[in-house]
């Protein structure tokens, strides 16, 4: 027997219910919106990485500070550029408003390997530090790099730098540097001295909410032995160089 309600006259009173099934409705398709840009936030991000760790793959066959890059390395980092940048286009739509902030968590590893990236070659090429502002010029218009992404991007080229400073040292037999505007020599390990220095000046306090304090205390950890490997690599140059041949690695103990 049908359970619905009539009203005084005999009719039958239309469910309540029913009002809500439209608003249910709109809150299904947000939500299915919602899964497909995170999707496709996610899918891009991972492109970035990838094409950003061959970027900076090729930049390291670089052996020399402030000089100009062949142009068949020009050409093969011209070629990553643009697919990075295509991928960062196909997701702008997906990252205005308040969204870039709803899928940070999802966009922030490519960020950070494109700040990765660009910061490597921009330090081989001028043996500076590049900025934030400097940074954000080469991302297509609409797209945000906060300032924790820029900083855990930072942290990662450490690694980059120590494993160029070594090379260079193993084949050249020189520690990578160049002649700084006040015409005196500048090293790439005083400048991975001054970044570590700028970097224990930082005070992040723990908050899980905090994409940058929740990577802090490990990104620290590695960069502080990334330029300790240098040091040492150093060192033994300098004092222990004349015993050593040419093109001599150091044993794993030694690192």
């Amino acid at each position: 027997m049908s359970s619905s309600k009539r009203s005084y006259d005999g009719s039958t009173k239309e469910s309540k219910l029913n009002m809500f099934i439209p608003m249910f409705e709109k809150f299904r398709d947000d939500l299915d919106k919602h899964h497909d840009r995170r999707e496709r936030v996610i899918k891009a991000s991972r492109d970035i990485t990838a094409a950003s760790k061959k970027m900076f793959n090729t930049t390291n066959r670089v052996r020399e500070l402030s000089t100009d890059y062949p142009p068949k390395l020009l050409s093969e980092i011209s070629e990553k550029e643009v697919i990075i940048r295509q991928q960062f286009e196909s997701i702008r739509p997906d990252l205005q408003g308040i969204n870039s902030w709803r899928y940070q968590p999802q966009i922030s590893p490519g960020l950070q390997e494109f700040v990765e990236a660009i910061s490597l070659q921009h330090y081989l090429r001028t043996q500076t530090i590049i900025s934030l502002e400097e940074s954000s010029k080469q991302l297509p218009s609409g797209i945000e790099l906060s300032g924790e992404d820029f900083l855990l991007g930072l942290f990662d080229v450490v690694g980059e730098l120590m494993r160029f400073a070594i090379t260079t040292m193993a084949t050249t037999a020189k520690i990578p540097g160049a002649i700084n505007k006040e015409g005196s020599k500048q090293d790439i390990l005083m400048d991975l001295r001054t970044l570590r220095a700028h970097f224990e000046e930082l005070c992040v306090p723990p908050c899980r909410s905090n994409w940058l304090a929740q990577n802090f205390d490990k990104k620290m950890e590695v960069m502080r032995q990334c330029v300790q490997k240098v040091e040492h690599a150093a060192y033994g140059k300098i004092v222990r160089g004349q015993e050593r041949p040419l093109g001599w690695f150091p044993p794993s103990s030694d690192e």
